[in-house]
């Protein structure tokens, strides 16, 4: 029997080429981790249904995008109609952490009329080693930009679990207090189906009707 979900949430995977989206999705969406990952090629897509409340689930749509310039063209297309996000930077290249301003901007400037809720990962973590940038560094940059911040290693399954289901959470508040809403012709959020319950967003206007058969 096919799956039943309150909401679907449609999330867009930014950062720089080789900070390990692919890997962190498939983490998180098939549970495993791939040794070797061919490099994106404009847009991939990802679905898991993840449970905020006891019989309330939520369906993510997760897409992954490609890093390199040249793909750029096509994932601004994508900005618009999500309504989350997970910025990721390598916590062992530097040049990556310094970019994540130049993806929010970017992220900013193509979502308008909308607004997408971010979470900043720090990626790579069981690298510690080879750590170029450091935590309450990362922590700094996401509290000036509003962001929570959460550290993760697809390898190890770190956090992974951690980052989707707290950014998902950040979102399913804000459709509860209607500070998100439900519009037509935006695929960001959009109701889904379960028997025998009634979303805030669609009141039912009681009425004296009868059946006269």
């Amino acid at each position: 029997m096919e799956a039943i979900w309150l909401y679907q949430f449609r999330l867009i995977v930014i950062g720089d080429s080789t900070v390990g989206k692919s890997c962190l999705i498939r983490r998180f969406t098939e549970g495993r981790f791939a040794q070797v990952s061919d490099p994106t090629v404009g847009v991939d897509f990802f679905s898991r249904l993840v449970e905020m409340e006891p019989g309330k689930r939520i369906k993510l749509q997760i897409w992954d995008t490609a890093g390199q310039e040249r793909f750029r063209s096509i994932t601004r297309a994508y900005y618009r109609n999500s309504v989350g996000g997970l910025l990721l930077f390598d916590i062992t290249n530097r040049r990556s952490f310094q970019n994540v301003h130049d993806w929010l901007e970017e992220a900013r400037s193509h979502v308008q009329p909308h607004s997408i809720v971010f979470l900043l990962v720090g990626h790579k973590c069981d690298l510690e080693s080879q750590r170029q940038v450091s935590q309450q560094e990362a922590e700094k940059l996401a509290g000036a930009y509003g962001m929570r911040y959460v550290e993760t290693s697809a390898r190890d399954a770190i956090n992974v679990e951690k980052a989707f289901t707290e950014l998902t959470r950040d979102i399913f508040e804000l459709v509860k207090s209607g500070d998100i809403n439900i519009q037509e012709g935006w695929e960001g959020v959009k109701s889904g189906f379960v028997p025998n319950v009634v979303h805030s967003s669609e009141e039912v206007t009681k009425s004296d009707r009868r059946c006269l058969c």
